[in-house]
């Protein structure tokens, strides 16, 4: 009977490993590895388990295989997207919706920290628009106080999210213009429709 035990757990784990194969999400069963699907759907399950949206974990899975990375690059990814989805949680609360969440890693991800989320919560009802546009502004060189504050300033005079993403694309039309990048959102956050300009004779950065 000894001697049966190994192999009835064996059996017992392989018929396991099936039934998670078996549920897997189809787009994620098509295009990885068993060993990688396996891994992925452990980091996704972690992830519904903490309640974190799990539809950017698909995502990056899925946007690994179509660039042909290795199934390491791969889990690697989603470990570290796991933990900004977390990140990103503990600093809007609970009451934060997915979209919101998903927005707060991409920030995350982007450098802004968690005190700096923090600093967000309760500006507005739905905070997915702005924390793209944080994002954004913190990728394109606006410090992430100074991008915070400006979010803070939209939010402050209810602004749409349309308003929010003309506060970006006229904050990179101005540095595109020489303008820096600090000053051009504090500018455009106070006056939207007063774009700031370069100093004439200064070079422009």
């Amino acid at each position: 009977m000894r001697r049966r035990r190994p192999m009835l757990l064996a059996l017992v784990w392989t018929a396991a490993a099936a039934g998670r194969l078996a549920g897997q999400d189809a787009r994620l069963a098509s295009r990885l590895d068993p060993p990688a699907l396996m891994a992925v759907q452990g980091l996704i399950d972690s992830a519904r388990v903490a309640n974190l949206p799990t539809e950017p974990l698909v995502a990056k899975a899925l946007e690994g295989a179509a660039k042909r990375a290795g199934d390491e690059r791969i889990v690697l990814a989603l470990r570290s997207l796991l933990r900004d989805l977390a990140t990103a949680r503990r600093a809007l609360g609970p009451d934060a919706g997915a979209s919101e969440i998903a927005a707060a890693a991409t920030a995350v991800r982007a450098g802004v920290d968690a005190g700096a989320l923090e600093r967000l919560r309760g500006a507005r009802k739905d905070l997915t628009a702005p924390l793209g546009v944080l994002a954004d502004l913190v990728v394109h060189g606006v410090p992430v106080d100074t991008a915070v504050a400006a979010i803070r300033q939209l939010a402050s005079r209810g602004a749409l999210d349309g308003e929010f993403a003309g506060l970006a694309r006229h904050v990179l039309q101005d540095v595109g213009a020489g303008v820096p990048p600090g000053l051009a959102a504090t500018a455009r956050a106070t006056a939207p429709g007063g774009p700031p300009r370069p100093g004439p004779g200064k070079p422009r950065p």
